[in-house]
């Protein structure tokens, strides 16, 4: 998950050295940490690091940690943030222009697609796990970090509801919030699903769940 426009928790903070060099340390050294968590997390999968193993990996100091951020919390948050504002331009340059519930199956395959290799898998689900804490502690600014994909979902039910594939009386908000819910916890999903009936859920079963409650009846799938 580049940033989006609002200030994120976790955006840099200006350094008070040098006020002429404050943009590009500012930038420099935020991404220095996140890139160094990052790491982290694609050697562990684990996120109950410490700032002090970021700061060390990072080559700075604890000074300039709290400079950019308050807590590890936000660290975290503004990497999700690049994360999902990267993902989220991708998913809606693939899924413009197209019919409503193509539209919905390309951006649900996009989003369950597996990790490419066991680094970017223990990433995920690292971040994954992490999601409910961060949803706990700092709810309004990991709602902001979700918001871009939850406003592609909503242009997609709202594409629907005019093309009228999809049923009018829908609540677009909510009917957005639930899909994306359910779309993120796709890595969970596939494991429990293994566990409980032998089967993973994958993204036919997601698409499928999710567009059976909002097409027209008689509506093609």
């Amino acid at each position: 998950m580049a940033k989006s426009s609002g200030q994120s928790a976790g955006a840099a903070r200006p350094a008070t050295s040098n006020p002429d060099s404050v943009g590009v340390d500012t930038e420099t050294r935020a991404k220095r940490f996140m890139k160094s968590a990052l790491a982290i997390l694609g050697e562990t999968g684990r996120t109950d690091f410490t700032v002090l193993e970021v700061v060390e990996r990072s080559k700075t100091s604890l000074r300039s940690f709290y400079q950019h951020f308050s807590t590890k919390d936000e660290l975290l948050l503004a990497l999700i943030d690049k994360i999902m504002s990267e993902s989220t331009k991708q998913w809606r340059e693939a899924t413009t222009g197209l019919q409503s519930t193509k539209a919905l199956r390309v951006l649900i395959d996009r989003i369950c697609t597996p990790a490419e290799s066991s680094t970017q898998d223990r990433v995920n689900r690292g971040l994954t796990d992490y999601n409910d804490h961060l949803a706990e502690t700092l709810p309004r600014e990991y709602a902001r970090v979700l918001s871009p994909l939850h406003e592609l979902i909503k242009d997609i039910i709202s594409g629907g509801i005019a093309e009228g594939s999809f049923r009018a009386d829908l609540d677009v908000n909510a009917t957005a919030a639930l899909i994306m819910q359910s779309a993120l916890g796709a890595m969970r999903l596939r494991v429990l699903g293994a566990e409980l009936n032998g089967v993973p859920i994958d993204a036919d079963h997601i698409y499928d769940f999710c567009v059976s409650g909002l097409i027209e009846r008689g509506h093609p799938i």
